[in-house]
C-alpha cells in the first residue's frame, strides 16, 4: 500500500502541470473568460488556473470595505457588482446560470452582511472579509465556462491550502504547510480535473480570512506553481509580454521574446507594472519559467522569464516608476562619527518606512522612497520628519519619478555613464545609484520630466 501511494505521488510529480493565472481584464465579461477558457483547452499542462477579481469588482469592494459608507451606497454598489456577474452567468446554459445566479446571490447576501458590520464598526480583519468576495465570484463563474467548453472544470476553495499569519491586508503564507496542503489536497485532485481558485486571499489559524496585499494574485501563483513543483507559470494578462519600456510613453517600445529572473526581478521593483515583485521569488527558488501573455491575443505569444537566457543585451529595457520621495538628512555630527545612520535607520524602522535607494556624502544622505498612494508622504511630514529633526536637519522633496536603465554588466561595461546622461543632459538629475548591481542605473527626475526621459532613452538605447 505504501510502496503504490508513494508511485503515485511521484508520477504527480513528473507530469508536467502549468499554473495559470488571470488578471481582472482577463475575466473581466463573458468574451474575455471565453478566450481564457481556449487558452487552457488548447495546452493540457493546464491544470490550475488562478483568477482574480473581474474588472471593476475589486474597486467597488475597496469602498465596501471603508468604513461609514451609507446603507443606501451599499446597496448601490452590491447590485453592480450583481450586474457585473450576471451578465457573464447569462451566456451559460440556464441551468448553470440558475445555479451560478443562486451561489452569487448567496455570497452577496454575505457581502452585504459584512458591509453593513464594516460601516458601524471598522476593522482590518472585515477588510480583508470583503476584499476576498470578487475572486470567489469570478472563480465560480470561470470553472463553469471551463465546462462549457468541454474542460473538466472545478471551483476550489485556495483557504483549504493557502494558510497565513493573522496580518491582515499584507498576510504571510506558511510556505511550508502549503507545500504539505498541496501534496495532500490539491495534487490529488489535480490528477483529475482542471481546478479554478483565487488568487489573493488566505485563511489564518483562526479560520478567518486574510489577502496578501498588492501583487497578490500573481504571488498566489507563483507560490501555488512552487508547491506544486510545476513545470511553468503563465501569467495571462492584457498585453503581449513585457516591454522594453512602457509603450504608452513611446510607440518604439516592442515585447522582448526572453528574459532572464535577475533582469525580470529588477523591471519589477522598478516600475514595471506587468509583474509584481513577490511574483518572482517562488519562481526563482523552485527554477520554474514564468510566461507572460496576452489572454486577448495568445496567439502573439509573449515573454519568457528564465534562470538563464541566450541574449543578454547590455540594454534590456527602462522602467519608470513615479511619485517618489526623496528625504535628505544633513548633519556635521556624521563627520568621521560612528552610529549616526543606525540611528537614522532606527526612526525608519520604528515607522515601518522601507528605504528604496541611498547615496552618501560626508554629512549628509539622501534617501528615497517609494510613495504609489501617497502614504508614505504623509507619515514623513507628521511624523517621522519631526522625530528625524531632533538628530539632524531634514530635506523631503516630492514629485519626482525614478528611471531605472536595467540590463546586463552595466557595473563593468565601459561608457554607460556617457551613453546614459549624455541623451539627457538637458534634464536635471536629482540623484544617482550606480554600481551596487550589475542589472541597473538608477535616477531621479522630476515628475514632468519623465516621460521626455525615458522616450530620448529609448530611442538612443533600443531604436
Amino acid at each position: 500500500m505504501f510502496h503504490n501511494e508513494s508511485s503515485q505521488q511521484e508520477s504527480r510529480h513528473n507530469t508536467a502541470i502549468t499554473v495559470a493565472k488571470f488578471g481582472g481584464t482577463s475575466v473581466a465579461d463573458y468574451q474575455a473568460m471565453l478566450r481564457c477558457a481556449h487558452i487552457i483547452k488548447n495546452d493540457s499542462s493546464n491544470r490550475l488556473v488562478v483568477v482574480s477579481a473581474s474588472a471593476g469588482v475589486t474597486n467597488y469592494l475597496v469602498r465596501l470595505s471603508q468604513e461609514s459608507v451609507p446603507c443606501s451606497e451599499q446597496a448601490e454598489i452590491i447590485a453592480n457588482i450583481r450586474a457585473i456577474q450576471v451578465n457573464i452567468t447569462q451566456h451559460l446554459a440556464r441551468d448553470i446560470e440558475q445555479h451560478l445566479n443562486d451561489e452569487i446571490d448567496t455570497l452577496l447576501a454575505q457581502l452585504a452582511e459584512q458591509a453593513l458590520k464594516q460601516s458601524q464598526q471598522y476593522s482590518v480583519k472585515q477588510s480583508d472579509a470583503i476584499l476576498a468576495f470578487g475572486e470567489q465570484f469570478s472563480s465560480r463563474i470561470f470553472a463553469e465556462v471551463l465546462q462549457s467548453v468541454g474542460v473538466d472544470g472545478a471551483y476550489f476553495n485556495v483557504q483549504q491550502v493557502m494558510k497565513t499569519n493573522s496580518l491582515y491586508g499584507k498576510a504571510v503564507v506558511d510556505i511550508e504547510q502549503l507545500k504539505s496542503a498541496c501534496d495532500e489536497i490539491l495534487a490529488v485532485e489535480l490528477s483529475q480535473r482542471v481546478l479554478v481558485t483565487q488568487g489573493f486571499i488566505g485563511q489564518d489559524g483562526l479560520g478567518e480570512t486574510t489577502t496578501l496585499g498588492r501583487g497578490g494574485s500573481d504571488y498566489s501563483a507563483a507560490l501555488l506553481a512552487e508547491a506544486l513543483n510545476a513545470s511553468n507559470l503563465a501569467i495571462w494578462t492584457d498585453v503581449v509580454g513585457i516591454f522594453t519600456t512602457d509603450p504608452r510613453i513611446t510607440e518604439q517600445a516592442r515585447a522582448i521574446e526572453e528574459i532572464s529572473f535577475g533582469e525580470a526581478a529588477e523591471m519589477a521593483t522598478f516600475g514595471a507594472k506587468i509583474l509584481h515583485p513577490a511574483t518572482l521569488i517562488p519562481a526563482m527558488r523552485q527554477n520554474i519559467p514564468v510566461f507572460v501573455g496576452s489572454s486577448k491575443e495568445p496567439e502573439k505569444g509573449g515573454t519568457q522569464i528564465k534562470q538563464s537566457v541566450e541574449s543578454n543585451p547590455t540594454y534590456r529595457s527602462i522602467a519608470l516608476r513615479r511619485e517618489q520621495t526623496l528625504v535628505t538628512v544633513k548633519s556635521p555630527a556624521m563627520l568621521h562619527a560612528s552610529g549616526f545612520l543606525a540611528k537614522v535607520f532606527g526612526i525608519l524602522a520604528k515607522y515601518e518606512l522601507s528605504v528604496d535607494l541611498i547615496t552618501t556624502s560626508e554629512i549628509s544622505v539622501a534617501l528615497t522612497f517609494d510613495n504609489p498612494s501617497g502614504s508614505t508622504q504623509a507619515l514623513l511630514t507628521s511624523t517621522v520628519v519631526q522625530e528625524l529633526e531632533q538628530l539632524c536637519e531634514v530635506t523631503v522633496e516630492h514629485g519626482l519619478s525614478l528611471v531605472a536603465v536595467i540590463g546586463n554588466g552595466l557595473d563593468s561595461a565601459k561608457g554607460i555613464g556617457q551613453s546614459i546622461f549624455q541623451t539627457i543632459n538637458d534634464t536635471n538629475i536629482r540623484l544617482i545609484c550606480h554600481g551596487a548591481s550589475a542589472n541597473n542605473l538608477c535616477f531621479l527626475v522630476d515628475e514632468h520630466d519623465a516621460n521626455h526621459v525615458v522616450e530620448k532613452l529609448h530611442n538612443e538605447l533600443f531604436v
